[in-house]
């Protein structure tokens, strides 16, 4: 049996990654903060799927939290098969409206925890000749929307140049690039939903059968619904200065409330 290990684990779409591969016959190591939840979620995925799913409290805004994490992806003796880099959040509030600390913590989890554990588990991955890393990523990378945008853009460049590099070695790179998902990250922003259009919303466990799908077929970028692969690309062929109007206007309605 294989082993997956998945940040943000205990909500949205890192639970819907957790009861796909359980589902599917793979070992687990869930990661997030809150270690109640998440022996809740082992002991559930356990029994009903017969899987083992290892617990492993970790804060990954903080280096503690990321070395953890990290030292468990190095493990030769119990090798991670398949890293899904999903823990992250949002900050309510346009740029100058947010503080320089959540701005900092939002980057350590976006951008450094995703770029020290993804060399952690691809160095061993590449020694084995196999293995997957899916780093969870938002359509909000392709338009001009504050650091949450900025952070997200990083993370499909990063993956995407990393998939080149690694080409060849039996490691694949995916970023996932969702729309809005019915989960948890918009209420902890403390970010109002009420007028988002319904047709914009995706739903988790759709949403990950389709990424798993496209990681299968060696993609190394997943949009996993055929309504976002058409709003990308209308933004490709978009001028940046008109894009950059429509999409502060369409966070002021849609985003923080």
């Amino acid at each position: 049996m294989t082993t997956a290990l998945i940040t943000g684990s205990t909500a949205g779409i890192g639970a819907a990654f957790a009861r796909r591969l359980a589902a599917d016959g793979h070992n687990l190591v869930l990661v997030a903060r809150d270690t109640k939840r998440l022996r809740d979620q082992a002991t559930e995925l356990h029994d009903r799927h017969g899987i083992e799913a290892e617990v492993l409290t970790a804060d990954l805004a903080t280096d503690t939290g990321i070395e953890t994490v990290a030292a468990r992806l190095s493990d030769r003796k119990n090798p991670v098969d398949l890293l899904i880099n999903n823990a992250g959040f949002g900050n309510k509030g346009r740029y100058l409206d947010v503080s320089m600390a959540d701005e900092l913590k939002m980057l350590k989890v976006h951008c450094e925890a995703v770029l020290r554990l993804t060399s952690a588990a691809t160095e061993a991955m590449r020694e084995r000749g196999r293995g997957g890393v899916v780093n969870v990523a938002s359509v909000a990378a392709f338009v001009p929307r504050g650091t949450y945008g900025a952070s997200k853009a990083w993370v499909v460049q990063f993956t995407q140049g990393a998939a080149k590099d690694l080409a060849g070695t039996g490691v694949r790179l995916m970023a996932l690039c969702p729309g809005f998902v019915r989960t948890e990250f918009h209420q902890r922003a403390g970010m109002g939903t009420d007028n988002i259009p319904g047709w914009m919303w995706l739903d988790a466990d759709k949403l990950v059968a389709a990424a798993l799908s496209d990681l299968a077929r060696g993609k190394s970028l997943s949009i996993p619904d055929p309504r976002y692969k058409a709003l990308m690309g209308i933004v490709k062929v978009a001028p940046r200065g008109l894009l950059g109007g429509i999409t502060s206007r369409t966070g002021r309605k849609y985003g923080p409330q």
